[in-house]
């Protein structure tokens, strides 16, 4: 059938919108009539050329929600009608690290940016005049129409709006394990945010969540800063020195428990400033992604050994999708958790490239595309 998605032709680049052909779904897959999608800065990651990809042009998108419009063929458990959130990490649910209970790790990351079925590199599930068409993380969900694996869908509740949810496939998951499961948050702690867009202003809500006593965000942009104190950051300045120097304030001058980088460009510059910001013993967070091209942290490798401090990646938020996702849903419908705040503008699919450019001017949480 017909869809119209955003693509990227080549790199750098700009999305762009144009009629695809989309296959249908075949065993393990559903057709999904999209509802809504977020703009997440990976997305523009690929526009900049920061992250290569497998094929040009690439569909992207890999944070939304929609409906179930056709089953693929002995796919059992699944039908026409069923709202789905989607994972931008699928989980296979039977490798080494699924079974582990590490399903952002799955071995099916290893295919996530070669834009073809995972199980076929020469099939395509996209295509433009004849040629293929590479899926971001197998998803595409800047198209109207997307055809996934099962291994990508979380079933919700139909009464649920799809809206909001859209947000739980990424950069919400992200923030918010980022805390909870990475920097290993627990009550009475001081806790820096380095960068509040849409994975930062998660990674508030999950070390409020856990009790920390002082957070403190620190982004350049005052709208960001301001949207942190409503998501219980209890401090938000304009540079990591500042920040530094209020968590050592409060901790007899050892510095924060943990620090969360979450800058949407990440550069080693930025990790070295949270480690050096952090206590003995403390853990540094990194999820922010940089260029693929860019090595070296400077950090003192005495400073790492001495002080016994901990760097950890954090991918997902060290997320199990298919627990987290339903998870993080009750939160959101018992009150605890704030989704319907973090989207600032939506828009429609032909407006997709004024989105970005929101996002680069630092006037989004979120914002998120309506088909």
């Amino acid at each position: 059938m017909r869809t119209r998605g955003a693509i990227i032709r080549s790199t750098p680049g700009t999305y762009e919108v144009v009629d695809l052909e989309l296959d249908e779904p075949r065993r393990g897959e559903l057709m999904v009539e999209m509802v809504a999608a977020g703009l997440c800065h990976s997305d523009d990651h690929i526009a900049t050329g920061d992250h290569a990809v497998g094929v040009y042009p690439i569909c992207g998108g890999h944070e939304g929600a929609g409906v179930v419009v056709q089953v693929g063929p002995e796919t059992h458990g699944w039908n026409v009608g069923d709202h789905v959130v989607f994972s931008f990490l699928a989980a296979c649910g039977r490798c080494r690290w699924c079974a582990k209970g590490l399903q952002n790790l799955c071995d099916r990351g290893a295919a996530i940016m070669t834009g073809s079925r995972p199980d076929d590199p020469t099939s395509f599930r996209l295509g433009l005049d004849g040629e293929p068409v590479a899926q971001t993380c197998g998803l595409s969900t800047f198209s109207q129409y997307t055809t996934v694996s099962v291994d990508s869908a979380i079933k919700v509740d139909k009464d649920l709006p799809l809206d909001k949810l859209c947000l739980l496939g990424c950069g919400v998951g992200t923030g918010w394990g980022a805390a909870v499961n990475s920097a290993e948050v627990y009550p009475g702690q001081t806790v820096i945010v380095q960068g509040i867009g849409g994975i930062g202003i998660n990674a508030v809500q999950g070390a409020a969540h856990a009790g920390a006593a002082r957070i403190i965000a620190v982004d350049p942009v005052a709208f960001k800063r301001e949207s942190a104190l409503k998501f219980g950051a209890t401090h938000a300045v304009a540079d990591m020195t500042e920040a530094t120097e209020i968590a050592r304030s409060y901790t007899n001058g050892q510095g924060a428990d943990s620090a969360i980088v979450t800058v949407g460009v990440t550069t080693g510059e930025h990790i070295a400033e949270a480690f050096s910001a952090i206590r003995k013993a403390g853990t540094c967070v990194v999820t922010g992604l940089g260029k693929m091209t860019d090595f070296g942290i400077p950090v003192s490798a005495m400073e790492l050994v001495l002080y016994q401090k901990r760097l950890q990646g954090s991918l997902f938020g060290a997320s199990t999708p298919t627990a987290d996702i339903p998870w993080l849903i009750d939160l959101y419908t018992s009150g605890a958790l704030k989704l319907d705040e973090l989207v600032t503008t939506t828009y429609k699919l032909d407006d997709i490239a004024q989105g970005f450019v929101d996002m680069h001017e630092g006037r989004n949480l979120r914002g998120v595309v309506l088909f």
